[in-house]
């Protein structure tokens, strides 16, 4: 049905209007709203301290919703100058000024940003806008600068984008994002801000104020009551927070941060966070909501004061002291000490904290949980990842966890360790536990897989190594075997004085079992059916139907068996380019699915020639297994090292590297990195021999040229190998070089960090040695 001339005519009206609102009545409303008064309640200049008897309550909002105000009236004042009605050209508090574009929002229908043309001027506390440069030009805005400021400076994207360079200028209620045509403008307004920023002293919040009174007064309880008693907004309140307790530079956050979570600004988190604070008094089971909070914690370090002067608020004087609402909170203070440590300031009034609940509630449980805080704060150094559920658990009833770990020949052990127990303790801890503190050999914590291991360091906290397998189990659930702790041999000094009917015995039979199933021992097939042979054996004693048989793959390693089958006859492509067009147009018709069906046949033949060479292959180690009869156990793993031990690098750690200069001439890119005690080798993959060894005294330097690229220098040449294992081999060398008594080739962490030994497993991120497990002797 059409519209009637005269509502046509009314909706065209009501347009026009809202474009000369927009063009014209937006200064209007900007000159009367946008003078911002930037003393806002949570501030005070550094310099202002007010007196005791000044009663700092809790935010409060007015009656229109949009202010937030708090009853001091000298918080209140503005800071921003009224200036007299002189011409804008000469004023001489000027810094910096110029024509410079500012994003306008429309109105309601037209929510759209549209620059436009203001004259600007720059003082040294705030930053002003003009209609124009004349005289008697009015003030249509005006942005107060504090310490708190922040500003952009111009990307060329936004250039791209636009043809304008931005600039944009964060205050506590708005924000100027400005567009100038010149780079050199821009970086000018940019620097002029900044400078005029930097200037400004440092503000402090109403709480950090009354911190500073608490610590000066901690000896005058009278005072002390004082204070707590007029001053609200140290205590537990029910009612949302509306600001931070502490200052939060103004603008938004940088998302680039780790962590796939997204935020907004510092102070908005800040406040967020207080509801989920809150919202702890109601919850069941506060696990859940315990570990959020600390994930954020994690991911905005900044916020960790801020958590930690809230909760010391909500938990002094609450409305039930050591109820369940009031237990959650200190649960989380709990989790948090365990966690972070905070600013020595924070630190100070929280200990005082701690000790006052401990004075007033001595037989009490929150008295327990300040003084297992007071006991974590005295170790904590920060961590890698958060607690895991099962820790947050743990840490709730103030309690220890148990640590599995898996040591190879013998059973698993059970280790307690709390949020700070490092690698090092706990590999002390089964040197001593298992007997082998009197041995040369070094013994370290390892991380494993069924595809890969690697070595714990030292300084590594087990409570991050359980967390990141928690996170793992959950990510790759079904994918892959769960990932575990295994306690092994590190670095082989001396094996051939280890007693055969030894602990440490067993640990190098298993260990070396594992480099032949990895086929780091080359040798040949008839010495691995041997093994092989040697292996059932020191499991089932003699030849039985009925013993247990464990499958090939845990006997011979898998990799021969995959080799002695020749690869497949690669498809020969069509000689001339018609036979190609035609196979190109064959390939999406009926004949499409003909080369998925052929290589399907190709792996089913595949298995079943594995399967073959696998069953006679089991039937030849056998037969051997049928020779052994009468052998036992010790003397059957002794032979099974004796063999071992014939390869010359037995005892060191293979690294699969890629060579990018070879001493050799032309050598094959793909080589083993062998590292021992006495010498560093270079071996053909498969091959007994060493295609080229240094010895330590020949090694000059080496370090991490990138995070993938190891530099080994040997003489007067430089060895660059490609890895995803630079730290271990790192490690690894430093280890053995501790043990050399020539002199040290050079270490890129100085002198120091090639001579100190400390401790029995390698450090994680930098490069430190490992003592012997005979300086751990009880």
């Amino acid at each position: 049905m059409p519209f009637p001339g005269g509502l046509w005519w009314l909706l065209c009206c009501r347009q026009g209007f809202t474009l000369l609102r927009r063009d014209y009545g937006e200064a209007e409303r900007e000159a009367d709203g946008e003078a911002e008064e930037e003393a806002s309640f949570e501030l005070r200049a550094q310099g202002d301290r007010a007196s005791l008897e000044v009663s700092l309550s809790q935010p409060t909002r007015t009656s229109s919703g949009s202010e937030r105000s708090l009853l001091v009236s000298e918080e209140m004042r503005s800071l921003i100058v009224e200036k007299g009605p002189g011409p804008v050209e000469e004023d001489p508090d000027a810094l910096v000024k110029g024509w410079l574009q500012r994003e306008v929002r429309g109105g309601v229908k037209t929510p759209w940003l549209r620059p436009r043309k203001y004259w600007f001027v720059l003082t040294p506390d705030s930053l002003d806008y003009y209609s124009s440069n004349e005289r008697g030009a009015k003030r249509l805005g005006s942005l107060v600068l504090t310490s708190l400021c922040s500003v952009l400076w111009p990307d060329k994207q936004t250039y791209k984008e636009t043809g304008f360079w931005s600039l944009t200028v964060f205050g506590r209620k708005h924000c100027y994002r400005l567009y100038t045509e010149h780079l050199h403008e821009a970086v000018r307004w940019v620097c002029a801000v900044q400078k005029v920023i930097d200037s400004k002293a440092p503000v402090q919040t109403p709480t950090q104020l009354l911190m500073r009174d608490v610590e000066e007064h901690c000896g005058s309880p009278e005072v002390l009551e004082q204070i707590y008693r007029c001053n609200p907004i140290l205590r537990y309140t029910s009612s949302p927070l509306y600001a931070p307790l502490l200052p939060f530079p103004y603008g938004s956050l940088d998302q680039s941060a780790p962590g796939p979570h997204s935020y907004t600004t510092l102070r908005d988190e800040a406040v967020k966070l207080f509801n989920s604070l809150q919202q702890l008094e109601s919850q069941q089971d506060p696990v859940p909501l315990i570990q959020g909070v600390l994930q954020t914690c994690l991911d905005l370090p900044p916020l960790v004061d801020e958590i930690y002067c809230q909760l010391v608020k909500q938990t002094t004087e609450p409305p039930a002291p050591g109820g369940p609402g009031d237990l959650h909170y200190w649960q989380l203070l709990t989790c948090m000490s365990c966690t972070f440590l905070p600013s020595p300031p924070v630190l100070r009034f929280l200990h005082f904290h701690l000790d006052r609940t401990e004075s007033r509630f001595p037989a009490s449980e929150m008295a327990e949980y300040a003084r297992f805080i007071q006991e974590a704060l005295g170790k904590t150094r920060g961590r890698e990842c958060v607690p895991s559920l099962e820790e947050i658990l743990v840490l709730t009833r103030r309690q220890e966890m148990v640590c599995t770990v898996h040591c190879p020949g013998v059973a698993a052990c059970s280790v307690s360790i709390s949020s700070h127990t490092t690698a090092e303790e706990v590999a002390q801890e089964l040197v001593s536990r298992l007997g082998l503190s009197q041995s040369p050999n070094l013994f370290a914590l390892y991380e494993q897989s069924r595809l890969r291991e690697q070595p714990v360091g030292s300084s590594t906290l087990l409570a991050d190594v359980l967390t990141r397998f928690e996170n793992l189990a959950a990510e790759q659930r079904g994918q892959d075997a769960p990932r575990r702790l295994c306690f092994k041999h590190y670095g082989f000094l001396d094996t051939d004085s280890v007693p055969r009917d030894s602990l440490e015995f067993a640990l190098l039979f298993e260990q070396a079992h594992e480099m032949v199933l990895r086929g780091y021992v080359p040798t040949s097939e008839e010495t691995l059916q041997t093994l092989a042979a040697l292996r059932l054996q020191s499991l089932n004693s003699d030849f039985s139907a009925r013993a247990p048989f464990p499958r090939l793959e845990e006997l011979f390693p898998p990799r021969v068996l995959r080799a002695r089958l020749a690869p497949p006859r690669a498809d020969l492509p069509p000689k001339c380019r018609g036979a190609r067009l035609r196979a190109g147009l064959l390939a999406g018709g009926l004949w499409g699915r003909a080369p998925a069906k052929r290589r399907a046949e190709r792996d089913l033949r595949l298995r079943g020639r594995l399967r073959e060479e696998g069953a006679s292959t089991m039937a030849a180690i056998v037969e051997k297994w049928k020779l052994l009869r009468g052998m036992g156990r010790p003397e059957a793993m002794a032979a099974y090292v004796a063999l071992v031990r014939e390869w010359p690098g037995f005892g060191s750690t293979l690294f699969d590297v890629d060579l990018r200069a070879s001493p050799v001439g032309a050598g094959p890119q793909r080589l083993w990195l062998s590292v021992g005690a006495k010498a560093v080798s270079l071996y053909k993959p498969g091959e007994p021999e060493p295609l080229d060894s240094f010895c330590y005294s020949r090694i000059s330097s080496f370090g991490a040229s990138d995070s993938s690229t190891f530099r080994l220098s040997v003489e007067d040449q430089d060895l660059l190998f490609e890895t995803s294992q630079v730290d271990e081999i790192a490690r690894l060398l430093n280890t053995y070089l501790a043990r050399q008594p020539q002199e040290l080739p050079a270490s890129p962490l100085g002198p120091d960090a090639a001579v100190r030994p400390r401790g029995l497993c390698p450090p994680a991120g930098s490069w430190q040695h490992l003592v012997p497990a005979g300086s751990f002797s009880s």
